[in-house]
């Protein structure tokens, strides 16, 4: 397969040591460019043939020596347009992308946000590149960062690197080599070098925009570490630069996990609004540099994980972007 996206005759001649004689599963084992849902539409729309006969059943059973044609249409032109959006790429290939997101980029097209997105500049900047992912010619989302957190992205552009790329963000480093990490400026100082929130996280029970830690929600795993600890006008411990790192994915799970052990995070006016008037404890260039950052003071600047195609393990790292250099130079000055 390449991965131009254009229409392909594919062939396959069972083996016989596929594990199965199902032509699904066949198919899957041989050909794992396609993901599974994508050769179960191409078989239900009749363009898996065995014999100049196209078999329209993924339970039938082949036998071995049968040579099966499967007719690959051209993917399908993607929905949203491409958009010609600057976009920082630190490495691309044939099968992923991965990118350095800047704040004010929201990842993918939603009510209030039809357009401007990056999906819609990896549309325009990948083009022909994208071979489909489940036949339609569009970027692969695997997991997202918040509208205003920075930070790093790994983007699929094909059904094999989704697939593997999925895999790997539900497995989220308990038995491979994925790692996610980030830079939280967060309020006060906790009472220990290190430790783990371990709380589920469900959906606010009054406020449907926002998350919250529930019993009974899904599982959730942030390991933290203080990096520093910065003191206010008075001297006293005021915030700390955090390195977070997830054992799962959850929607905003930083920014509830670091709330709800009593760190919000600087800037986070969802989840730390109460902690506003700390800002007073800061000097005025703290301030100055909080009040400009405008946002939750949040940076992916690490991510690992094994190649989609060839099992490498990869490895970047994302410096803090200006506006949480300006805080972290602020509160250092503030010492």
């Amino acid at each position: 397969m390449n991965s131009s996206g254009s229409a392909q005759r594919l062939e396959v001649v069972v083996a016989g040591d596929e594990g199965s004689a199902r032509l699904d599963r066949v198919l899957a084992a041989r050909l794992p460019e396609l993901s599974r849902s994508r050769l179960k539409a191409l078989i239900l729309a009749g363009a898996v043939q065995l014999k100049a006969a196209a078999v329209r059943d993924p339970a039938y059973h082949v036998a071995s020596g049968d040579t099966i044609i499967i007719h690959v249409p051209e993917a399908a032109p993607a929905e949203p347009k491409g958009e010609e959006i600057a976009l920082d790429i630190v490495f691309e290939d044939d099968d992923i992308v991965v990118l350095n997101k800047p704040k004010g980029l929201v990842v993918h097209p939603a009510a209030g946000h039809e357009s401007g997105t990056l999906v819609n500049a990896l549309i325009a900047h990948c083009g022909s590149s994208l071979s489909g992912i489940g036949g339609v010619r569009r970027p692969g989302i695997v997991h997202r960062l918040d509208k205003d957190t920075t930070g790093l992205m790994v983007v699929a552009k094909n059904d094999l690197a989704h697939a593997s790329l999925t895999a790997q963000f539900a497995d989220h480093g308990r038995t491979g080599a994925m790692r996610r990490g980030y830079m939280a400026f967060a309020w006060g100082v906790p009472n220990r070098h290190r430790g783990t929130v371990d709380a589920p996280i469900d959906r606010h029970p009054h406020a449907r925009e926002k998350m919250a830690v529930r019993q009974g929600g899904r599982e959730a795993v942030t390991h933290w570490e203080i990096l520093e600890s910065f003191a206010g006008r008075d001297g006293k411990p005021v915030a700390a630069l955090l390195a977070c790192e997830l054992e799962t994915g959850r929607t905003h799970q930083i920014r509830v996990h670091l709330a709800h052990i009593g760190h919000p995070l600087m800037g986070d006016a969802v989840y730390g609004p109460h902690f506003k008037t700390k800002a007073n404890q800061l000097g005025p260039e703290s301030q100055a540099a909080l009040a400009a950052l405008g946002r939750q003071a949040l940076h992916a600047y690490l991510l690992a994980l094994e190649h989609p195609r060839t099992g490498e393990l990869l490895h970047w790292e994302a410096p803090l972007p200006e506006d949480l250099l300006l805080l972290e130079q602020a509160l250092k000055a503030a010492l």
